[in-house]
């Protein structure tokens, strides 16, 4: 069974979504705001999500943003903006549909279907796997181990790795890894870089002070390198 995250403020239309996807006998979870969106999109991996842009807290749009940057999820833009320039931006920016509100429950349950049949291809060439101390980096399968433990990394997360990887022991700047892996330009503001690296280096069980790979150069950028010890 498909699991669903509908992201919507209105307290009446979120109701109406969520009767309508258990009609049709698709699981799903709910979210008010943006925030509490994209924690529930990290803590469910849900197959889709549906989103309104209209949210209370942060805007729709930078929520796909934010969402794009770590995983290909299928999601659907479900709003009430009908304007062929706000349509196409939300396309451009990695929705899979977009819904003009207000639409009926068995429209709104085939959008969600037809979405789920197409799914996301990655269409990326493959590239040989790199090893650097104990950490293992396979891009034709897109797993990534560490002393044989399976990474898990999100979509961006393995982008960004494996692109330090391919690199070892240089100092990638933030806007060569803003450009070059998540492929927007570079703001002196956006903290993308900073959130994703705080995650992975989580997963390879460092920190900003106690690094064993990923190595900061203040004021310059980022190194990957193995452990020395």
């Amino acid at each position: 069974m498909p699991h669903v995250l509908v992201i919507e403020d209105d307290a009446d239309v979120r109701r109406g979504l969520m009767r309508s996807l258990a009609v049709a006998d698709i699981a799903a979870t709910s979210a008010s705001t943006g925030m509490a969106g994209l924690q529930a999109a990290l803590e469910t991996a849900p197959d889709l999500i549906v989103l309104d842009l209209g949210l209370p807290d942060i805007q729709g749009n930078e929520v796909l943003r934010m969402v794009r940057a770590v995983s290909e999820v299928p999601i659907i833009v479900a709003t009430s903006c009908d304007e062929e320039r706000q349509i196409v931006t939300m396309l451009d920016a990695g929705a899979d549909d977009y819904l003009v509100k207000p639409f009926g429950g068995e429209q709104f349950v085939a959008r969600i279907r037809a979405t789920l049949r197409r799914g996301r291809l990655d269409t990326r060439k493959p590239k040989p796997a790199l090893s650097i101390g104990g950490l293992v980096i396979e891009q034709s399968a897109r797993a990534a181990t560490l002393d044989g433990k399976d990474l898990r990394l999100a979509p961006r997360e393995f982008d960004m790795l494996y692109y330090l990887a391919e690199r070892p022991g240089e100092v990638i700047t933030k806007r060569e890894l803003l450009t070059e892996v998540w492929q927007v330009p570079f703001s002196g503001t956006d903290k993308t870089v900073d959130v994703h690296l705080s995650w992975l280096r989580r997963k390879l069980g460092e920190s900003a002070q106690f690094p064993r790979y990923l190595h900061t150069v203040r004021g310059v950028g980022l190194r990957l390198s193995a452990p020395t010890s």
